[in-house]
């Protein structure tokens, strides 16, 4: 039995993507319309509170194309958390014109893959990336992924060593985009349908695209890596909230 990565987790994370009831919204009246987006703006206060006293983090993004209208990313501390902040969000009216498209749930996690010596909680910089503060970057763009159970391609049946290498090599691409591209990686063996999903925050939107195709020539991906679906969408404060949400 080959060796399994040892990984720190830290926050976990839901991305709760929904579209908009464009017809529920236009047959509201205009004060129904009112109280919703004041239940959206008290929630999204509250969220940046959370996020401003360091008990987790939330971003909040459009998404362009058909799979959904708008992305709530969350960081907390434990699964009882996010279920209640869902469940919240879910009783308020502004939640009765949207229909969840698609939901995502992991745990922040670094892998022992690169890992340096030492007590890695004692690190702020390892504990910063567990625990992080969402970028409020202009693009965000979101994919699950696999690794490989294939025949000849398993990267479960690999050693520890041959997967370090991969890794190590892999990593050095990301490296190249540090500055252009802030990257969450979650686990989510156990948790959800893929074993990570991956968020990626950038300026430039074409970052995704030149990050995601180099990585597609590293062993890592070519052999060994399988995707779903990606989402990919423009920030949203609440005043660009209210805009896409006029008539």
């Amino acid at each position: 039995m080959s060796e399994a990565a040892l990984t720190l987790e830290g926050w976990y994370a839901l991305h709760d993507f929904r579209a908009i009831d464009w017809n529920g919204w236009k047959r509201a009246t205009e004060a129904e319309r009112a109280t919703a987006l004041d239940e959206l703006h008290t929630f999204l206060q509250q969220w940046a509170t959370v996020e401003s006293d360091k008990q987790g983090s939330t971003a909040v993004y459009s998404i362009v194309g058909q799979k959904a209208d708008f992305v709530f990313m969350h960081l907390r501390e434990t699964l009882e958390e996010l279920n209640e902040l869902e469940n919240a969000f879910n009783k308020t009216s502004f939640a009765q014109f949207t229909i969840p498209v698609y939901s995502y749930v992991s745990v922040v996690e670094l892998s022992n893959y690169l890992a340096g010596g030492g007590d890695p909680y004692a690190s702020p910089e390892v504990m910063a990336r567990l625990k992080p503060t969402l970028p409020k970057s202009k693009h965000i763009c979101f994919y699950p992924m696999n690794k490989k159970r294939d025949l000849a391609d398993n990267w479960y049946m690999l050693s520890m060593d041959e997967r370090k290498g991969m890794m190590r090599s892999h990593g050095m691409i990301g490296r190249q985009y540090a500055g252009k591209v802030k990257q969450i990686i979650c686990g989510s063996v156990g948790l959800d349908d893929w074993e990570w999903g991956v968020t990626l925050f950038s300026d430039d939107a074409l970052q995704f695209k030149k990050l995601v195709y180099e990585m597609r020539f590293d062993e890592v991906s070519a052999r060994f890596g399988e995707f779903g679906s990606f989402y990919v969408g423009n920030l949203l404060d609440a005043d660009k909230f209210q805009a896409m949400l006029a008539l």
